[in-house]
């Protein structure tokens, strides 16, 4: 069987080592932070039970599962799958696709992350109905935490940065308001947060909050790399407080999304 453009881009990408960079490890602790306080939040009794939709090769899951969740995780790329399993962690693996989540029944986890299947799914429809299907094996009352790339930083780092805007432009890439066109075989679906409100709207979750998880951090990777210990700590402290200022929301190259089933 022929291997599609995402399994062929994870067999090269190494997740766990770009979050183990200093511009992911802000993203890292960001999310961590996040999701830590709304286990802390969760009315049900523990072993909190958190689905990690998306899951790669265990960035999440495993330290997870290590402090003590109960951790499902479900992967659509095989070599992915294969390289989270042979850790041998206390992780549940499933293969299985966000928009089809059969395999797992209703109303079963007190937390779901989707950290990385709504990048690349293009249609509203798809995108509904992962948001669908997370809802659905949610419990009331749930947090489910959903991850988007963003069009401004593409447009900024990519397109300019790069100096392929006019080839964007002339391949039909990018419309007049600078919005970035993405349809299926793309690699990436980029968005604005109105298209993340207007999805918010549409799922029937309510916002908890809205969080960016790397701030500035993937503009500055030289100066993070530069700094001494102290001054990185403190840098990781300052996008954790200043995550959810509304000037700052969708500058990033991240958004999270937390809603509430």
């Amino acid at each position: 069987m022929q291997k599609t453009e995402l399994e062929k881009y994870y067999e090269k990408f190494d997740e766990d080592h770009r979050l183990k960079t200093r511009h992911g490890q802000v993203e890292f602790f960001v999310t961590m932070k996040n999701i830590l306080a709304a286990a802390q939040d969760s009315e049900n009794l523990s072993p909190i039970k958190i689905l990690d939709v998306g899951a790669a090769t265990g960035a999440y899951s495993v330290p997870l599962s290590r402090q003590g969740f109960d951790v499902t995780a479900v992967e659509l790329v095989p070599s992915n799958l294969q390289k989270l399993r042979s850790k041998h962690e206390k992780v549940k693996c499933w293969q299985g696709d966000a928009r089809s989540l059969s395999f797992l029944d209703d109303e079963t986890f007190d937390i779901v992350l989707l950290l990385g299947p709504l990048y690349h799914l293009h249609s509203k429809e798809d995108k509904l109905r992962a948001l669908s299907e997370a809802s659905r094996v949610a419990k009331k009352g749930a947090q489910i935490f959903c991850a988007y790339v963003m069009n401004e930083y593409a447009v900024t780092q990519y397109c300019f940065g790069q100096n392929k805007i006019k080839e964007n432009f002339g391949a039909g890439q990018i419309d007049k308001s600078f919005k970035t066109i993405s349809k299926d075989g793309d690699l990436y679906s980029y968005v604005r947060l109105e298209d993340i409100n207007a999805l918010k709207e549409k799922s029937g979750l309510e916002r908890i909050k809205i969080f960016s998880p790397d701030g500035p951090a993937d503009y500055m990777r030289r100066t993070l790399n530069a700094m001494d210990q102290e001054s990185f700590e403190l840098f990781k402290d300052y996008a954790l407080e200043i995550s959810e200022r509304p000037e700052l929301l969708g500058a990033g190259s991240h958004l999270v999304d937390v809603l509430k089933k």
